[in-house]
């Protein structure tokens, strides 16, 4: 019998809906997946077998129906799910069970989509590693030494190790495009308000942007479409429809690029990125204009200064919204002993309860915000936010998508890289501009650099996810899938 946990969403929807295969059959050998190699891998934080096979029995009942419907999927630790522990992988929440569900959790459920479990990640999603997860690292099945990138590196590892079909990540900087680029599967940053936040536990609220996880195009598109859309309750929900990214994904696999105009960023050149990744990237772009894409250089002058303004931005997000995590109304509660004032007790409760990376995120931010620094931190920051977008949209004007290396390098070792909170942050150096303009992005796997997995960036203009979708295909026609070695 055919492995099934080697199948993709899109087939293992169809082989369910022709009673070929139960969902319930399906969810198991999953499960049974997730028990035989994640005390290897470490990409789950909590396996929902109950869950998971109650939903299954729900669509073999013939009870939901949809693309979907019995395709199990892992969730992102930083997504709330009734009930199943929901700890943004940091102590400050440990054992908490959410009374509700996130929107996009139970757009999943009303899909039919049996949840398998929530993912590992950095804490609160501050990181490009999975290093700072307070219940350890995940490891990248390309190479259990190597990390598999950040913040959702869990979901991406599920992913690669074959513990899930599909899986749900969020990209405030780059959490979903740099696990994906690392792993060798495809994770793609939906428009900002594509995708609800509602029920997202909140790090940077104006760039927080939840999406698609899997192993081919066609099944981040099919995924994509069934979290997308407006919803009433978050405020930055776009009331606009969804783009066709399933026929876009489609059209782009027949491998026909005629007349697509793709944008090579001048300022991204002499970025230090790594011999083997830059070659990979060049091959895969001289691909694309085999399919008949033209090639056009533009500059974006200030997306230099991404990276910067990003990291007091986002910080200064951080330092407003884990404000709230106080160990008054839920989570940890330290040094309560009747002796200590509330103060004390806040104080002592956010010691222990927040990480190191946290900690030094929200020191950041919260001197940006300070009295007498906001104009000269905060505020630049924004300003030249603005510039960014302007940047993306005149390059807009000349080309379809902008294109480039989704990370300057491949997986590194484990504790390269925590000692400098610097050069961590480098991994972020390419996706980090398409979140401050608030388009849509996607890393597509492109090639191997030292066997290990290179990814390719496609960004498009906000609300035209289907373009990114269009020549992701496409290019994934031409280079195909990569396949970790077996675990």
């Amino acid at each position: 019998m055919t492995d099934l946990t080697r199948l993709s969403a899109s087939d293992l929807a169809k082989l369910i809906s022709a009673r070929e295969v139960s969902a319930v059959e399906v969810a198991t050998a999953h499960l049974d997946r997730i028990a035989a190699v994640d005390d290897r891998v470490h990409a789950f934080l909590h396996v929902d077998r109950a869950g998971a096979l109650e939903a299954a029995a729900a669509v073999d009942r013939g009870e939901i129906t949809g693309p979907l419907a019995g395709v199990p999927i892992a969730v992102k630790d930083v997504v709330t799910t009734k009930g199943v522990p929901t700890t943004a992988a940091s102590k400050i929440l440990e054992g908490w069970k959410p009374p509700y569900d996130a929107t996009i959790v139970e757009r999943l459920k009303k899909a039919g989509m049996p949840i398998l479990g929530k993912t590992n990640m950095d804490e609160f999603a501050m990181g490009s590693s999975t290093e700072y997860s307070a219940y350890g690292p995940t490891n990248n099945p390309w190479d259990l030494g190597r990390i598999p990138g950040g913040s959702g590196g869990g979901s991406a590892a599920a992913l690669a190790a074959y513990e899930a079909p599909l899986a749900i990540g969020t990209d405030t900087g780059g959490s979903i495009r740099q696990p994906g680029a690392v792993t060798g599967t495809v994770g793609a940053k939906p428009t900002y308000g594509g995708t609800s936040r509602y029920g997202l536990i909140a790090f940077s609220s104006s760039l927080d942007t939840p999406g698609p996880c899997a192993r081919t195009v066609e099944d981040t598109a099919l995924l994509h479409a069934v979290i997308a859309g407006h919803d009433p309750r978050d405020s930055t929900s776009i009331p606009q429809p969804v783009p066709d990214v399933v026929a876009a994904a489609r059209l782009g696999a027949t491998g026909d690029l005629t007349g697509v105009r793709l944008g090579i960023v001048k300022e991204f050149a002499g970025d230090g990125s790594e011999p083997g990744v830059t070659a990979a990237f060049q091959e895969s772009l001289q691909k694309l204009v085999k399919l008949g894409a033209e090639v056009v250089e533009v500059s974006c002058p200030h997306f230099e200064y991404a990276l910067p303004a990003y990291y007091l931005i986002a910080p200064s997000e951080c330092s407003s919204n884990l404000a709230r995590f106080d160990g008054v109304r839920y989570g940890l509660r330290a040094g309560d002993d009747g002796n200590r004032s509330l103060e004390e007790v806040m104080s002592l409760t956010r010691e222990a309860g927040f990480g190191p990376e946290v900690k030094r995120r929200i020191i950041i931010g919260t001197y940006a915000l300070s009295s007498g620094y906001y104009d000269a931190y905060y505020g630049q920051a924004q300003k030249v936010r603005t510039l960014i977008t302007r940047d993306f949209q005149s390059a807009f004007e000349k080309v379809d998508v902008l294109v480039s290396p989704t990370t300057p390098f491949v997986a590194f070792p484990f504790g390269s890289r925590t000692s400098d909170p610097y050069q961590m942050y480098l991994a972020d150096l390419f996706t980090i501009p398409t979140n401050l303009y608030g388009g849509p992005a996607i890393s597509v796997p492109c090639g191997l650099s030292e066997g290990l997995p290179v990814g390719f960036q496609i960004m498009a203009p906000t609300l035209a996810d289907d373009r990114m979708y269009r020549v992701a295909a496409a290019l994934e026609s031409a280079v195909g899938t990569f396949t970790p070695p077996a675990l």
